[in-house]
């Protein structure tokens, strides 16, 4: 395997559209505009929008919707959904969806398709009607949206656009299942490590080890994910995570909150055992925070750790201006 270098390594921006604690959606969607406006200015490859329901800081929840509105309001760079919970809707619903955003901008339409429900369980369950598979028909699923899209004469229902478009399909995982139906499929994977560092390396090589090349794509192609905050100094990067760290407290807790402004000192809002269970999950494998030399170097780290072909990156922030600040460092970065 060729060593992937620094300098050759696609960045992508990954938004949850977030809700600040005193704002609302309708700002949230104007911020993410503005976002993705920049960053295909700053040269990132492509912007997602992530399926979360039932969660109070998150806006992406008609993930098909948004997609298209910041499509709309670019030019160039490639925008999908980083991802869809397949399991949460009829195939051909997605098709269909899909198919439509991509007639209105070719050729810059990404599907990444995950099989998490996106939420809680009841939240699952007002979304399926049903949790009888629990994503367990999820490569089932694959293959009925991939015929979709494919087309077939003889089949009853066509999806009206969709048929005959040629939409990448992205494999999104948090373990080790997606990727090794990705590799049986031939198709890219995306791998959540800003949430599942500890099973990064293992998915990825379940991947590589096992890729099958397909019509689409001939070589396994991985996209890892990061979150990034970087400042122009460690110590406010550093302040500018307690809004981070404040958003996985709170998942840890089971009580989900908006997007909370950055602490003078985090030890007043957890306990021990609650500071290390973060800690964790947001430690040096999944998250890089601090000045531009910092950064720089952990994300050579992570590269030459991961072998990645592209960084999605999810840089979150109280403040607008910080997040913006944050991309475009991360941009300059890898010039």
């Amino acid at each position: 395997m060729a060593v992937k270098s620094f300098q050759n390594t696609l960045l992508s921006i990954l938004d949850l559209v977030p809700i600040t604690e005193g704002g609302n959606a309708t700002e949230s969607f104007k911020n993410s505009v503005e976002v993705a406006q920049h960053a295909e200015e700053w040269g990132y490859n492509r912007y997602w929008l992530a399926e979360h329901h039932n969660m109070p800081g998150i806006a992406s929840s008609a993930t098909s919707v948004i997609i298209g509105h910041i499509a709309g309001a670019t030019k160039k760079i490639r925008v999908g959904s980083g991802g869809i919970m397949l399991p949460n809707h009829a195939p051909l619903v997605i098709a269909e969806q899909f198919g439509t955003l991509e007639s209105i901008y070719p050729g810059r339409i990404d599907l990444g398709l995950g099989r998490a429900p996106g939420s809680d369980r009841a939240t699952a369950y007002a979304l399926r009607r049903s949790l009888v598979s629990g994503g367990d028909d999820f490569p089932e699923q694959l293959e009925e949206l991939q015929a979709y899209f494919e087309g077939n004469d003889r089949a009853a229902v066509h999806a009206y656009p969709g048929e005959g478009l040629q939409i990448p399909i992205w494999l999104l995982g948090s373990s080790g299942f997606s990727a090794q139906l990705a590799a049986f499929k031939g198709l890219p994977f995306s791998f959540a490590s800003h949430f599942a560092p500890d099973y990064t390396l293992p998915a990825l090589q379940l991947y590589r080890d096992n890729f099958k090349p397909s019509d689409s794509l001939q070589k396994p192609y991985a996209m890892v994910g990061l979150n990034v905050i970087a400042a122009d100094t460690d110590e406010k990067a550093q302040r500018i995570a307690t809004t981070l760290q404040q958003q996985f407290l709170s998942l840890n807790r089971g009580t989900p909150m908006k997007v909370q402004p950055p602490v003078d000192n985090m030890d007043e809002l957890w306990s021990s055992f609650e500071r290390e269970a973060v800690n964790r999950t947001l430690d040096s494998r999944s998250t890089i925070i601090g000045s531009p030399e910092t950064v720089k170097r952990g994300l050579e780290e992570f590269i030459a750790r991961t072998q990645a072909d592209e960084l999605i990156i999810r840089s979150t922030a109280y403040y607008q201006e910080d997040r913006l600040r944050s991309y475009e460092i991360i941009a300059d970065l890898m010039e």
